[in-house]
């Protein structure tokens, strides 16, 4: 199998759309969340692309799979921030449900992409 760059990978790709949509998103925020709220969801979303690429990055399946996990927890504290911009109404029922699909099909690609790797982890 010749190399595949992590920028090859469905995942990464469809985190680095999540995140530039991300950016977009809270542009509109409150000038007085740059450093509270804004911040964190831009950490939160780079998070995603940057695990999945240090994973990329490793030698062994289980380290691949354990940052793939993490990755998947900021998939998860993305949705959280999302939901705390929905109850402080920095986004509207719309944007919220548009922003969780878009999350859970980066989750699932996520899924998919761990469970290959478990797969492989066990060929070894």
């Amino acid at each position: 199998m010749s190399y595949q760059s992590f920028e090859d990978l469905e995942v990464w790709k469809r985190a680095r759309v999540l995140k530039k949509e991300i950016s977009n998103l809270v542009k509109g925020f409150p000038d007085d969340e740059k450093y509270r709220l804004v911040d964190q969801l831009k950490r939160s979303t780079r998070s995603i692309g940057t695990q999945i690429s240090e994973g990329h990055g490793r030698q062994t399946y289980p380290d691949r799979i354990r940052f793939c996990v993490i990755a998947r927890g900021s998939l998860s504290e993305t949705l959280n921030h999302l939901i705390d911009a929905l109850d402080e109404d920095f986004i509207t029922e719309a944007q919220m449900q548009l922003f969780r699909n878009k999350i859970t099909d980066v989750e699932k690609v996520l899924n998919g992409y761990i469970s290959y790797l478990e797969r492989k982890s066990k060929e070894k």
